[in-house]
């Protein structure tokens, strides 16, 4: 009877120790697991834009790097802040993550009175996966009907007849929208200003005659500027981009009064703050090793973007250094939040 006692007691401080210590590693152990479940990737903006299209090319790479679907969850408004929210919100075990931009995590902290989220307190960054520049374009029908076939054209015309024009954007805030603000300020021009929920809308419009100007992202542009469907006037990075080596820069084709003009974008992964760092570093890696094969890069580059796959800490520098960059040009341009 003593042995069966001491048995027994001896069994229940084993079990009672084992569950303690399955506790104690109960995180660590999943964190090793992960994911366990499919992972959602929200893009703040609608389908058919830059930002969707990036996401969904790292999507089908990291599921078959994981051996989980990690599926993209459209969530537009408010130009990006609707769905950055929900990834500041979510819980911070690995299985949400935001499809990050310019727009939510350089330029909207400078540009909205207030945020529903910190850019920097709520996140942890992941990586960046590619800068891009924007594409300065038109309808094609409206250039031409307007005898408009270059930037210089464009300044004239939009100078002599304010408000004539209408500048479409994936959504106020955005640098798409900032990119024309900028252009409006340096020029002395003046659009009306029309927000879409993405890029996708808004190009269906300037295809389609509704929407005469845009500043968009070059990927999500690209096939209706080679279908020639819209004009590509110029970009706006320092240098000419290699996808579209004969378009010039807005400061190269623009004269004195667009000197210095520049606006580029970029979007990144990121993660609600706390997210475990050895799941951070691990999308990192997988990010990084997906855009260097030649697959995906060549794709990236012909589309205008430059992949990146940089790593978390140089990320975080980047979006710091876009903080204090976009409060600058927010407050040169005057541009407001409509």
């Amino acid at each position: 009877m003593n042995t069966y006692a001491s048995l027994s007691r001896r069994a229940a401080l084993t079990l009672a120790a084992g569950a303690a210590l399955a506790l104690l590693a109960g995180p660590a152990a999943a964190q090793a697991n992960w994911p366990t479940k499919p992972v959602r990737i929200v893009v703040p903006f609608a389908p058919g834009g830059t930002t969707d299209i990036l996401a969904r090319a790292v999507a089908p790479e990291l599921s078959k790097a994981f051996g989980q679907q990690f599926i993209v969850d459209n969530r537009a408004g408010a130009g990006g802040n609707v769905g950055a929210e929900i990834v500041a919100r979510a819980p911070n075990d690995g299985y949400t993550l935001l499809m990050g931009t310019v727009g939510t995590h350089g330029i909207n902290r400078a540009l909205y009175p207030k945020l529903p989220y910190d850019p920097i307190k709520d996140f942890v960054p992941i990586t960046l996966v590619a800068a891009v520049p924007n594409v300065m374009e038109m309808n094609v029908d409206k250039a031409r009907a307007l005898n408009i076939n270059n930037v210089a054209d464009f300044v004239k015309y939009a100078k002599a007849n304010p408000g004539k024009l209408n500048m479409a954007s994936s959504g106020s805030g955005t640098s798409i929208h900032l990119a024309g603000e900028l252009f409006k300020s340096m020029t002395g021009s003046y659009m009306t200003h029309i927000p879409y929920r993405g890029s996708g809308p808004a190009l269906m419009d300037m295809v389609g005659g509704n929407a005469d100007v845009m500043f968009d992202n070059l990927p999500s542009s690209m096939q209706q500027i080679k279908g020639g469907k819209l004009k590509a006037l110029a970009v706006t990075s320092a240098q000419r981009s290699p996808a579209l080596p004969d378009v010039p820069t807005v400061e190269e084709a623009g004269g004195p009064a667009l000197k210095g003009y520049e606006a580029s974008s970029w979007f990144g992964l990121l993660a609600p703050a706390g997210t475990p760092a050895d799941i951070v570093n691990h999308i990192q890696q997988e990010v990084a090793k997906a855009l260097a094969t030649p697959a995906v890069k060549e794709k990236m580059l012909a589309q205008g973007a430059i992949p990146s796959g940089n790593s978390p800490v140089d990320f975080a520098k980047l979006i710091d250094a876009e903080h204090v960059k976009w409060a600058k040009v927010v407050k040169a341009s005057g541009a407001k939040v409509d």
